[in-house]
């Protein structure tokens, strides 16, 4: 193989130059390729509009999956909660790494946990699922919660609680992980309580359909168990019609009994931003053994929560 070095194409956000880098040397010691990062600059970080304003779906993907396709990169890292569920034809998924903790993060004032802030604490995040089911968790559980919509970058977000304009804000758990900075985080908001989006936590690997050396190598990085889980997250995602800044919460858990991993149970959530109503479903089967049993499990859930009204809650959103 040849010495050249391979180039990724990554945003230019420290989170994403943090999970880039990280993918780098991954690639290099499987390839024995030095690998150079190629920052590339997408709408989605230039623009100052909530995501849910903007569409959300693909405002971080289209500018490198432009470069891949132009030849500018070789490869390029997503988080995978960003993509969207309609794979290009000339663009492969060449690996999905091992997921990391898929759950949100609270970082509130003075250490406080999610279920100690005051009456009427304001919440900052950027996320429409995220505001939905805080919400409603708050509703059910008699606390008094105010979501504010926020933008920016881990530090801007961060900062809102710092600086005392904001009570908390949620972040992934994974992200404040590579970059760090786990150690501020003063709860962990549970599966049960809040579901993550789908694929949060999980990274892609995306190169050229037509490069089979490229995909061969990089599919070393592949792990089936968190691929197969993610399918049928994106699936359900893909089945509501609905984009990354939907108010779709997923999440596949794989089972297992003792060392031996048989089952894999997959939720799905979609609610009004104000948490007044939520569908809740999951569904409980043998691990999906093809990326089609994945899809269909996907479609499956999702067509029990559209019986149960989820479409006319993902209106509301959208209006």
């Amino acid at each position: 193989m040849s010495t050249k070095a391979l180039r990724l194409g990554t945003r230019r956000s420290r989170l994403a130059m943090a999970q880039s880098g990280q993918v780098a040397e991954a690639v290099s010691q499987v390839t024995g390729r030095p690998v150079e990062l190629v920052e590339i600059t997408t709408y989605g970080d230039v623009s100052r509009e909530h995501l849910a304003q903007i569409g959300g779906t693909g405002v971080f993907v289209t500018a490198l999956r432009d470069a891949l396709a132009k030849g500018e990169v070789d490869f390029a890292v997503h988080s995978l909660k960003d993509l969207p569920t309609t794979q290009p034809e000339d663009l492969v998924l060449a690996a999905v790494p091992v997921r990391e903790d898929p759950r949100d993060a609270i970082v509130a004032r003075d250490a406080l946990k999610f279920t100690d802030l005051p009456r009427g604490a304001r919440i900052g995040t950027g996320s429409p699922r995220r505001m939905a089911q805080l919400n409603a968790y708050a509703r059910s559980h008699g606390l008094d919660i105010q979501t504010v919509p926020i933008r920016g970058n881990v530090d801007t977000r961060i900062g809102y609680v710092h600086d005392g304009e904001l009570d908390a804000v949620v972040l992934a758990a994974a992200g404040l992980s590579r970059i760090g900075r786990l150690d501020e985080v003063t709860d962990f908001l549970s599966i049960d309580t809040v579901l993550p989006a789908p694929g949060q936590g999980a990274l892609a690997i995306e190169c050229a359909a037509h490069d089979a050396s490229l995909i061969s190598a990089l599919g070393a990085l592949d792990d089936p168990f968190t691929r197969v889980a993610v399918t049928a997250e994106r699936s359900l995602l893909a089945a509501l019609e609905a984009g990354c800044s939907a108010p779709v919460g997923a999440l596949a858990d794989l089972l297992a009994d003792g060392q031996i991993v048989n089952e894999m149970r997959l939720r799905g959530v979609v609610g009004t931003p104000d948490g007044s109503r939520t569908v809740q479903l999951s569904t409980t089967g043998p691990v999906p053994e093809t990326h089609d049993g994945a899809m269909a499990l996907g479609r499956e859930l999702a067509a029990e929560m559209l019986a149960q009204g989820a479409a006319g809650l993902m209106g509301e959103q959208a209006q």
